[in-house]
C-alpha cells in the first residue's frame, strides 16, 4: 500500500508526544513519518519517527518498527544513529533518535562520484558500524545509500527496520543490551529489501547473514567510487538477472585513477557465492585501512593483484617480516650489481592517443586543449560526448578515458602541481575539479574563454582572459578576486597570453601578442612586480620543462637550454618535433609537456591533405566541379551560379590567396597577390565585388573589398585589434554580416552598412560565441550559431533585432544556410561525423521549425580549418557544393605522445 505524504503528515508544529514538542516534518513514506522535535526536558533537538495508528494496525509494519527500536538500542557505535527513547501516545508509536544534519549518501551521489579521501573515510566508518552490528547478532539487510546519512562528523548508518537477529558472537554483553527473540519477520522465499543492493541469496529468498550486508556494502562502495550503480536494468527482472549473473565493470575502467587494491575489495564484496566474499566486516575494515594508509600507497599501487594482508587476528606477522627482509636484501644486492654495470639508456618512445570512441577532441587542430600532468602519468583534455564538450582525463597506462560530470563547455585544461586537480574554463568562469571525483568548484569569474593558465607550487594560478588589451591575472587556488600582474602597452601589444610558471613559483613566461607580427615575443614575468624581460621572438606560445624552453619556428617545435635559476637562455635551439599544429591569430601551438619527459602534440595535418570541390546530391552522388586538387578552405558561389570564388591555402607559408573560377569556361583567375593570409570570400549580390578577410596588417584579420574583375586596389572596410571575417552579404546589397573575435576566439556578429557612415553595428554581442551568420532571402532574419546552451546550436533572430530569438537545432548545429525561398534551412550537425541537416521552416507570425532530415555527409578531416563558408546550397536545395578530401594524413585525429623526448636531444 502506498500512502500520500500529505495524508499521513498528521502532526502539526506544537503537538506534544510525551516530553517532545513537534517542530517540523522531515519526511514521510510507507513506514511512517519523521519529524524534527525538541526534547523539552534536555532542551535538545531530536528526530522522531512516528508510526500512525492506521499503520500500526498492520502487523508486519508494527513488527518492523519494534524491530528497529530493538536493533538500534542493542548497538552503541559512533556511526550508527543513536536511539534516545521509545513511546506510544494517542495511537502513535514513536522512536526518538538523534537529529542528524546533512544529506543522505543517495542525495550526494546525484552529483557524481566522491573524492577518494571521502570514499575511504565513509566506507571505513560504514564497514566499522556493520562490524559492530554483526558482532551484536544483527544483520541490517537493507544497506543502501538512502540509509546512510553524511554529516559533518562522518557517515551514520540508519534504518534497521529490516534487521535480522541471531545469537551474538560474544556473550559478555550486558543482558539489557541484547535483543530479545523476535517473531519471524519473513517466511522462506520472501524478498525483503531494496533490489538494487540485494545479494543473490536474498533475491532467491534464502537466508541473509552478515555476508549479505557485505554484498550490499560492495554495491555502495562501487557507487561512491564510480558515480554509477553496480547493477542496472530496464526492468526489475533484468536488474535481478544482472545481480545474479553479471559482474559489473571494474571501477578502474571508468575511473583510471582508482587505487588498484580497491578493485579487489569491491570484486570480493560482490562475489555471487557468499563463501567467496569477505567473511567478516572486521576483515573488510582492516583491508580498507591498510589501503588508505599513505605509507602503503606505493605498495598498494604496485601489487594490485597480490593478496592483501590479513588482519592480525587471522594471520601471524612474522612471514611478512621475513618476506620484507628478503625483498630489501635482494634490492641491495641488485643495486650493488648495477653499480658495476654500464648504465642502460632508453631511447624515445612514440605513441598515438585517439579521441574517445565516437567522440572528438575539442577545438581546431592548433588549439592546445590538452595538458600533461607534472608526473607524466595523465592527460587532461577537452572533447565532445554526445554533442557536449566535457573535460576528460586519461591515464597513459590505461586504455580508457574518463569524462568529468558537470564540466560542460570546459576548455583549455591545466594541472595542479600535485596532479590532484584539473583547472579549466567554462561558462565565463575559472574552475577546478578533483581528479578522484566530485563536482567542479568556481575560483573566479573571467571571460567566456581564456588563453592558458598555470598553477604554481605555492597555490597561485595565473591565467589570461579572452579580452583584448588584457594582461596576465592571478588568483588563489582556493578562489577569490583575480588581480592583474602584467600590463599591456596598447600602442604596441594586443594582449598577454599563455602564461606558465617556472620552478621557483614566482616567475612565469608568457606570450606578448604584438600589433605587428615581429613584435610578438615570449617574455619573463614575475609575481613580485619586476619589469618584464623579453626572451625570444615568436608568434606562438612557449613552455618550460626539464631545463629547456620549448617554442615554435613555424610548424617546428624547438627546444633551447634555459637556466631556471639564472632565468637565462643558453646554447642553440634543437629540433624536437615537426608539423606541430599552430594558429598564428591567438598564438596557439598544440603541444603540452611535463617535467617527467612526456611530450604531447597535435599534427598539422593540413600540410598533406589535398581536396577537390564537388557537388553532392541528395542521393550522396558526387560530381567534381573543380578537378584540380589543392588545399581549398573557404569558397562562395555568385548569385547567378556562374562564378566561384575560393581560398586556396599554401601549407608551407601558412597563407593563402583568392581565386575566381568561371564555371562555363572552366577558367581560373587569381584575385589577390599580396602573399598574406586572404580567406573567407563573399560575393556582392550583383557579382561585381568580393569582400574577404586578410592578415596583411598583422596577426589579426581585417575586412577588405575588391572588384571581381581585379580593377583598382583593395578598399579597407573594417580595421580593429580583433580578428574578423565576413559571413554573408544581404540580397539588397545594403549590409555585410561579419564575425569579430578576440585572441581567445570569443566571437560576436556585427553588421556593416554599405551606405551612410558605414560604421559597424552589433547584432549578437554577448559573453557567448555567435558565429556563421546568414541573412534570410528576404533580409528580415539572420540564422547563426551560438554556444549559449553549452553546445553549438542554430538560432534564428529578426533583423534588425527586436528581442525575439528561436532555437532551430536540438542536437547540435552550426553554419546555417537558407534555401532560396526561405522555407528550408540547412546546417551541419557535428565535426565528428558531419552531415548536412535540412529542416523546413513554416512562417506564421514566428518561424516554426519542422522535423529535421539528414541530407548528405561531408568530409571529416577538411571541415573546420577556417571554420566558415565550408559548403554552399543550390537554390533549390537539391545539391551542395562542398570540399572532399582526396587523401588523408595519418594522425589527423590523434594526439602524438613522445615518451622520454629528451633522449633525442642527447644523441
Amino acid at each position: 500500500m502506498v500512502y500520500n505524504a500529505a495524508e499521513i503528515m498528521a502532526l502539526n508544529a506544537g503537538t506534544q508526544l510525551g516530553p517532545y514538542e513537534i517542530l517540523a516534518p522531515i519526511g514521510a513514506g510507507g513506514m511512517g513519518e519523521v519529524y524534527r522535535a525538541r526534547d523539552t526536558r534536555l532542551d535538545r533537538t531530536v528526530a522522531i519517527k512516528v508510526l500512525p495508528e492506521h499503520l500500526s494496525s498492520q502487523a508486519d509494519l508494527r513488527d518492523r518498527f519494534e524491530r528497529e527500536a530493538r536493533a538500534i538500542s542493542a548497538i552503541n557505535h559512533p556511526n550508527i544513529c543513536v536511539l534516545h527513547d521509545i513511546g506510544k501516545q494517542d495511537g502513535f508509536d514513536y522512536l526518538v533518535m538523534e537529529y542528524l544534519e546533512g544529506e543522505t549518501l543517495a542525495k550526494r551521489l546525484e552529483k557524481g562520484a566522491l573524492p577518494i579521501e571521502q570514499v575511504f573515510k565513509y566506507s571505513i566508518e560504514i564497514a566499522d558500524a556493520l562490524d559492530r552490528a554483526h558482532r551484536q547478532g544483527i544483520t541490517h539487510r537493507d544497506l543502501k545509500p538512502g540509509n546512510i546519512m553524511i554529516t559533518s562528523s562522518g557517515a551514520k548508518l540508519l534504518d534497521f527496520g529490516l534487521a535480522k537477529f541471531r545469537r551474538p558472537e560474544k556473550q559478555n554483553s550486558s543482558v539489557s543490551t541484547l535483543p530479545t527473540q523476535a517473531s519471524q519477520l519473513t517466511v522462506h522465499g520472501m524478498i525483503l529489501g531494496t533490489v538494487q543492493y540485494m545479494s543473490p541469496e536474498q533475491l532467491e529468498g534464502g537466508e541473509a547473514d552478515p555476508r549479505s550486508d557485505l554484498f550490499a556494502f560492495g554495491a555502495v562502495l562501487y557507487e561512491m567510487l564510480s558515480g554509477r550503480k553496480a547493477f542496472e536494468g530496464k526492468s526489475q527482472a533484468s536488474l535481478i538477472a544482472a545481480i545474479m549473473h553479471v559482474d559489473p565493470p571494474a571501477v578502474s575502467v571508468m575511473k583510471p585513477l582508482t587505487p588498484p587494491p580497491l578493485d579487489r575489495v569491491v570484486r570480493k564484496c560482490l562475489a555471487k557465492n557468499p563463501d567467496e566474499r569477505w567473511q567478516s566486516a572486521r576483515d573488510l575494515v582492516d583491508e580498507l585501512r591498510w589501503i588508505s594508509d599513505p605509507s602503503q600507497s606505493a605498495v598498494s599501487s604496485a601489487v594490485s593483484a597480490a593478496p592483501a594482508p590479513a588482519s592480525a587476528a587471522r594471520t601471524p606477522r612474522w612471514p611478512l617480516a621475513v618476506a620484507l627482509i628478503f625483498v630489501v636484501s635482494t634490492a641491495v644486492l641488485l643495486a650493488l650489481i648495477l653499480m658495476h654495470r654500464e648504465p642502460r639508456t632508453f631511447g624515445m618512445i612514440r605513441m598515438e592517443l585517439r579521441p574517445p570512441e565516437k567522440n572528438s577532441f575539442r577545438g581546431g587542430l592548433a588549439a592546445p586543449q590538452f595538458a600533461v600532468s607534472s608526473d607524466g602519468r595523465m592527460l587532461a583534455f577537452s572533447a565532445t560526448e554526445n554533442g557536449k564538450v566535457l573535460i576528460w582525463v586519461r591515464a597513459f597506462d590505461s586504455a580508457a578515458s574518463q569524462p568529468f560530470p558537470a564540466t560542460e563547455g570546459g576548455q583549455f585544461p591545466f594541472w595542479s602541481p600535485d596532479g590532484r586537480y584539473v583547472g579549466f574554463f567554462a561558462d565565463g568562469k575559472l574552475k577546478k575539479i578533483e581528479v578522484s571525483g566530485g563536482l567542479p568548484l568556481t575560483l573566479c569569474n573571467t571571460s567566456l574563454s581564456a588563453d592558458g593558465a598555470s598553477w604554481s607550487k605555492d597555490g597561485v594560478i595565473v591565467f589570461s582572459p579572452a579580452t583584448s588589451n588584457s594582461g596576465i591575472l592571478r588568483v588563489s587556488e582556493s578562489g577569490g578576486d583575480a588581480v592583474e600582474v602584467t600590463k599591456v602597452n596598447p600602442e604596441t601589444e594586443v594582449g598577454h597570453v599563455w602564461p606558465q610558471f617556472l620552478p621557483d613559483g614566482r616567475h612565469f613566461i608568457y606570450l606578448s601578442i604584438g600589433k605587428a607580427a615581429e613584435r610578438s615575443a615570449i617574455y619573463l614575468g614575475s609575481l613580485d612586480g619586476e619589469a618584464p624581460r623579453r626572451l625570444i621572438q615568436t608568434t606562438f606560445r612557449a613552455a618550460y620543462a626539464s631545463g629547456y624552453l620549448l617554442f615554435m619556428r613555424e610548424t617546428v617545435l624547438m627546444a633551447q637550454p634555459f637556466d631556471a635559476k639564472r632565468l637565462a637562455l643558453s646554447g642553440e635551439p634543437v629540433r624536437v618535433a615537426d608539423q606541430v599544429a599552430t594558429n598564428i591569430g591567438a598564438g596557439h601551438a598544440a603541444f603540452a609537456v611535463s617535467e617527467s619527459g612526456m611530450l604531447a602534440y597535435r599534427i598539422n595535418s593540413s600540410g598533406g591533405v589535398q581536396q577537390q570541390l564537388v557537388w553532392i546530391d541528395s542521393q550522396g552522388k558526387s560530381t567534381v566541379l573543380v578537378p584540380e586538387s589543392a588545399q581549398y578552405r573557404t569558397h562562395d558561389l555568385s548569385a547567378d551560379g556562374k562564378r566561384l570564388v575560393m581560398h586556396r591555402h599554401d601549407a608551407a607559408s601558412n597563407k593563402g590567396d583568392l581565386w575566381i573560377l568561371e564555371l562555363d569556361r572552366n577558367q581560373t583567375t587569381r584575385l589577390t597577390f599580396d602573399g598574406n593570409h586572404n580567406f573567407a570570400p563573399i560575393w556582392s549580390p550583383d557579382g561585381s565585388r568580393v569582400v574577404y578577410a586578410s592578415t596583411r596588417k598583422g596577426n589579426t584579420s581585417d575586412l577588405y573589398l575588391k572588384q571581381a574583375n581585379g580593377a583598382a586596389g583593395e578598399e579597407l572596410l573594417v580595421e580593429s585589434p580583433d580578428s574578423k571575417h565576413p559571413d554573408d552579404w544581404s540580397k539588397d546589397g545594403r549590409y555585410i554580416l561579419y564575425e569579430s573575435s578576440t585572441a581567445a576566439r570569443t566571437s560576436d556578429l556585427f553588421v556593416l552598412p554599405t551606405f551612410g557612415d558605414k560604421k559597424p553595428i552589433p547584432f549578437a554581442n554577448t559573453p557567448f560565441n555567435e558565429r556563421k551568420g546568414r541573412f534570410s532571402p528576404d533580409g528580415k532574419w539572420i540564422a547563426y550559431t551560438s554556444d549559449e546552451s553549452g553546445a553549438d546550436q542554430v538560432y534564428i533572430q529578426p533583423f534588425p533585432p527586436n528581442g525575439g530569438k528561436w532555437q532551430i537545432s536540438t542536437k547540435g548545429g552550426f553554419e546555417p544556410r537558407w534555401r532560396s525561398d526561405g522555407k528550408e534551412l540547412y546546417y551541419i550537425n557535428s565535426t565528428v561525423d558531419p552531415k548536412i541537416i535540412g529542416i523546413g521552416i513554416k512562417w506564421t507570425s514566428i518561424p516554426e521549425p519542422g522535423p529535421q532530415q539528414e541530407l548528405v555527409s561531408l568530409s571529416v578531416a577538411s571541415y573546420g580549418v577556417d571554420d566558415a563558408n565550408q559548403y554552399i546550397a543550390s537554390a533549390d536545395g537539391q545539391k551542395f557544393l562542398a570540399i572532399r578530401d582526396i587523401n588523408d594524413v595519418p594522425g589527423a585525429g590523434t594526439i602524438m605522445v613522445l615518451i622520454n623526448w629528451l633522449a633525442n636531444l642527447k644523441q
